[in-house]
């Protein structure tokens, strides 16, 4: 007979390209993957994955029984969830997925204030400026800055957050500051590269509601944004960032705020998660409400000059 360790292990395989990979998120030798795959298919009597196959590819009945199992381990999560909020404990394990700079700043330590507050509780953080979608089933919670094009997922905005234009002094002393959006053809523009975005289309709006669209060409660029703003700090060059990443450098001068007239798409910072209010667990209920009163106190928009 099937057992719940086993529909985890699965869905773990299902979530990954190769059986490698597997191996690195359980923490087991690859051997040992094949070997277990291999005993539950012999229980089963039937063929979980395509082979042969250098990636993960589940046959119906693989697909069917991931599926089903997710439904299953999520109701034994919630029954467990249930018996515990009899005694008013949360527990059970709390999975994460946050943005790498922002989950450094922001997400990390509110996650180990709840872990002090809730010792029989699990946590799971995984921090990715590339987010693997196909796996999002796996996250309780994923926070997410920038433009969300499509998701089935429901959204729970947590703060407000601007996009800023920056260059550095030593910058704008050598090339001077672009005085209208079409300039920055003519100056070093740096691109981050994340969340698949097209992140050489810069968009523009003045106090008139005009629109302009820039299309960049990068002179630099990376998918790492500590990076791209450690660049930009040395006079390489002009970046488009989020007002939570930029603040610090704006209070001190290390950057400066251009096209102030000017404003870009924002990118609120969102909670993503697959349940309801009223489905939800109150591990992941506690922790959405702890984000919430944490950044909806925008901390980083405390008297920035030509950030208001």
């Amino acid at each position: 007979m099937i057992s719940t360790e086993d529909l985890e292990f699965l869905t773990v395989v299902s979530g990954c390209r190769t059986l490698a990979e597997a191996a690195r998120a359980l923490n087991v030798s690859p051997p040992s993957v094949t070997l277990r795959l291999q005993h539950i298919e012999s229980k089963l009597s039937v063929s979980l994955i395509q082979r042969p196959s250098r990636v993960v590819s589940l046959t119906e009945e693989g697909k069917l029984l991931v599926d089903k199992g997710l439904v299953i381990l999520r109701h034994i999560d919630e029954l467990e969830e249930q018996l515990s909020s009899i005694k008013n404990t949360v527990t059970g394990k709390l999975r994460v997925l946050a943005p790498l700079g922002f989950g450094n700043e922001y997400v990390a330590h509110l996650l180990a204030e709840y872990k002090i507050k809730h010792q029989k509780l699990d946590i799971e953080l995984e921090l990715s400026d590339q987010p693997n979608w196909s796996t999002h089933h796996k996250w309780d919670i994923i926070i997410y800055i920038g433009v969300l094009k499509d998701s089935s997922l429901k959204m729970i905005t947590l703060a407000n957050n601007d996009r800023f234009i920056c260059a550095s002094p030593v910058y704008i002393e050598k090339y001077g500051e672009p005085k209208h959006p079409r300039d920055l053809l003519n100056h070093a523009c740096i691109a981050l590269r994340e969340n698949n975005e097209d992140v050489t289309l810069w968009e523009f709006e003045n106090n008139k509601g005009e629109h302009t669209t820039v299309r960049i060409n990068p002179c630099l660029s990376c998918n790492e944004g500590r990076v791209v703003k450690d660049w930009a700090e040395a006079g390489l060059g002009i970046i488009m960032r989020s007002e939570w990443d930029v603040t610090p450098e704006l209070r001190s001068g290390s950057l400066v705020r251009l096209l102030p007239d000017y404003k870009l798409p924002s990118a609120d910072i969102v909670a993503l998660v697959s349940s309801s209010e009223a489905e939800r667990s109150a591990r992941v209920s506690g922790f959405i409400e702890i984000l919430k009163e944490s950044l909806t106190k925008y901390p980083w928009k405390n008297g920035v000059a030509g950030c208001q």
